[in-house]
């Protein structure tokens, strides 16, 4: 008794699209099942650039891809493509990392004789961006009259006695 082929289509995501927010060091998990006879073969693309090779594996006949330590570069649109001889299908991931703040550039402890002028560097990323703020003892360095401030960056702050 034959079976009727079909073309490919998705059991699982639904649809055309759909997107996927990962924290930033987690690991980012996407599926796609397909239907389809013969049975259809998954390929996975990432749009716009390369899959992170030595980061990404996949699992249970290339249903699963898997991102270990997701990092900001890996977000993007990811497209898997249900294939067999009848025709194909996909299915396009929008992933986007998040990132809670973390320091680029950590500001260190400085000690400064009266009259010597001193630099604290503070760089912080994260997704969204962080605010980074000032404090002396608590209180804004703003409403500190002793400093004669001069912010050259964003990020970078120097300060004189």
């Amino acid at each position: 008794r034959k079976v009727a082929e079909s073309k490919p289509t998705f059991l699982s995501p639904s649809g055309n699209e759909s997107s996927k927010m990962v924290l930033r060091d987690e690991q980012l998990l996407l599926e796609c099942i397909a239907a389809g006879l013969p049975t259809p073969i998954i390929k996975w693309f990432k749009r716009g650039g390369d899959l992170p090779a030595q980061k990404v594996k996949f699992d249970n006949y290339n249903k699963t891809l898997k991102i270990l330590s997701v990092s900001e570069e890996d977000g993007g649109n990811y497209v898997c493509m249900a294939v067999n001889r009848l025709g194909s299908f996909h299915h396009s991931i929008n992933v986007q990392v998040e990132a809670a703040p973390y320091w680029l550039d950590r500001p260190t402890n400085l000690v400064l004789a009266p009259e010597e002028n001193g630099r604290l560097v503070c760089r912080a990323n994260g997704n969204p961006k962080p605010n980074i703020q000032w404090l002396i003892n608590g209180e804004p360095i703003e409403s500190t009259a002793s400093f004669r401030l001069i912010c050259i960056l964003p990020l970078v702050l120097y300060y004189f006695y």
